[in-house]
Order: structure tokens, then sequence, then C-alpha cells
């Protein structure tokens, strides 16, 4: 059976836009399972800043890719494409519908995309790098990137050094735009008849949803969920402890901020983080946008989404 042969309905969306519930709602309509595409709901152990479905979410339907790594494991996009393909396999080899869902955007262009490989890692090139931006200035890698390729600046944050200096040495090794790999990839690898859609609200309808989910969170236990993180020995200069919520309370615990500045600091910094999935989805041309402004109810939300015709024809099939 050829998975790149069938359907692949992905419901993605800024964090508290209102994804899971609903995702699972369709997903028992469509007798399917989700497979995650959240950089953070792979670790063990990170339950509540990571916002993943509960126990009996997903005791009613199968989830894939969630507590996959300790978090102190590296996991990189290529694990997780290779992994998400696996289950989707699995998926539609049980005869189940397959769901992806999730807000990584990195993630779900791997998936629909393809993965670009590109030339193999040179640490000399790396260290150069790295020292220009010690020596110069925080932003000046980030700025000869626009300089050399503004097309993979724009879809790079400013402070992301580890893809920076990745473009950086693509272009210096090969005398090409790291874009212009991504875009002859992208035309060449689209392994699944996927559709993408993006959940979105106003502004001050995300943003009053994401200080609720999160009053929520420290309501749950967030604090003693990064203590018990804290006290099994993990860093906090781990790559999983540097996500929402955990740096800001192991900021807290350690002394570095009072309690109030890690909540606000929390909630300033996911509402520039949602800002920041838009912006990237926003550049995915194959992403069909479905306002749910003003919608609470994931039924409501889920029949919303059904009405629009691309997601249809998969309740017909």
């Amino acid at each position: 059976m050829n998975i790149s042969r069938k359907p692949l309905l992905i419901i993605a969306g800024p964090t508290a836009v209102g994804k899971t519930d609903a995702s699972i709602l369709l997903a028992q309509e469509l007798n399917g399972e989700i497979v995650s595409a959240d950089s953070m709901q792979v670790y063990h152990g990170m339950d509540i800043g990571s916002a993943k479905s509960t126990l009996e979410q997903r005791t009613a339907v199968r989830h894939h890719l969630i507590d996959v790594v300790e978090p102190d494991q590296p996991y990189s996009v290529g694990d997780y494409l290779r992994q998400a393909r696996q289950a989707l396999d699995e998926i539609v080899r049980s005869k189940k519908f397959p769901l992806v869902v999730g807000g990584t955007g990195l993630y779900i262009r791997a998936l629909t995309r393809g993965l670009f490989q590109g030339p193999p890692a040179d640490p000399q090139l790396r260290e150069e790098f790295m020292q220009e931006e010690a020596s110069k200035g925080p932003g000046f890698l980030h700025a000869t990137l626009r300089n050399l390729d503004p097309e993979a600046a724009v879809k790079i944050h400013e402070h992301d050094l580890r893809r920076i200096v990745r473009a950086l040495e693509v272009y210096h090794l090969k005398n090409r735009k790291l874009s212009e790999f991504h875009e002859e990839h992208a035309l060449q690898n689209k392994p699944y008849e996927f559709t993408l859609v993006f959940l979105c609200r106003a502004r001050s309808d995300l943003y009053a949803r994401i200080e609720e989910r999160i009053d929520r969170m420290i309501a749950s236990g967030l604090e003693n969920e990064v203590r018990t993180l804290l006290g099994r020995g993990f860093s906090p200069d781990l790559v999983s402890m540097q996500g929402l919520g955990y740096r800001h309370f192991a900021g807290y615990i350690q002394g570095a901020l009072s309690r109030n500045e890690a909540e606000a600091l929390l909630k300033r910094d996911t509402k520039r983080f949602a800002k920041r999935q838009f912006t990237w989805f926003r550049r995915e041309p194959d992403a069909i946008w479905i306002d749910i402004t003003g919608i609470s109810d994931a039924r409501e939300i889920l029949q919303h989404i059904k009405k629009h015709p691309a997601v249809k024809k998969y309740i017909e099939i």
C-alpha cells in the first residue's frame, strides 16, 4: 500500500487556538489516529508546559509521537520525519484515517515536502561563523544572511544561531542560497496527498486564550513539573528546558526571576511565539486558513472546520 497516494489531513494553528479538542472529535468521527506535530510534546515528563492531550483523550484516540524521548536526549526534525512516516504507514495499514495535529511548522514542512539534507557539516567553518558573531556582536550573522539569502533570513529568527549558521554554511560550501535548494527540493518531494488547515483567530481573541491557558497551566502545577525535572538532574540549558514555561519557571526556581516576572514573561513570550507561528504559516503556499474567532466550543470549531470544501472530501471518504 503506497501511503503517498493516501489522503492526509493536517490541522495546524498557533498555540491555544483550539486545535486539540476539535481534532480529537474529528479523529473519532473519521475513525482516525493522531500524529502529533509538536516539538515539545516528544519529551517525557514535560506534560503541563507542552499542553499535551490528557490521558483520557489519548485513550479515546490513539496518539503518536508523544513521549518519544527523555528531556536530555537529542531529537531532530530528521528523527521526527522518520518516525512520523512510520506512524502514518502504521495508521494506514490498520485502515485508520491519519490526522496530523500541531503547530511546529518545521515538522509539518518536512512531512509535506520532505527534508533537504544539504552538504555535510563543516565544524571549522561553523566555528569561524560563531567567532564572528562573538567578535562583531549579536545579530551580525543574521544581517550577513539577509544580504546573501534574504528569503532564508526572513524565515529564520534572528536569535536562532543554529539555523543561521547552517544557512551560511550551505551558501559558502555550495555557492548557492539555501532557499534555492529548499525550493527545488519542495518541487520534487511532496510525499503525501495532503490538505493543510491552519486555524486562526483575531489577535485579541487568541491572546486572551493564551493568558487563560497559562493560568490553567500554573494552577495545574507547572512550577512543580519544572522543579521535578530540575530535581531529576535535567539542566536548564537543555534544548527541551528552553521551551516556553520551562525556562521561565526554571529562572524563578533558581532565583533569577520573581514569580510575577516569570508569569508575565511567559505570557509575553507565548504571545510572541504565536505571532511567529502566524508568520511561518503565511509562507506556506498550501495552507488553508480557517478563522474561528469567537468560537470556544470544540464541537462548534469542528463544525466550522468541516464546512470548508477542502475538508468536506475527507468526511465523505
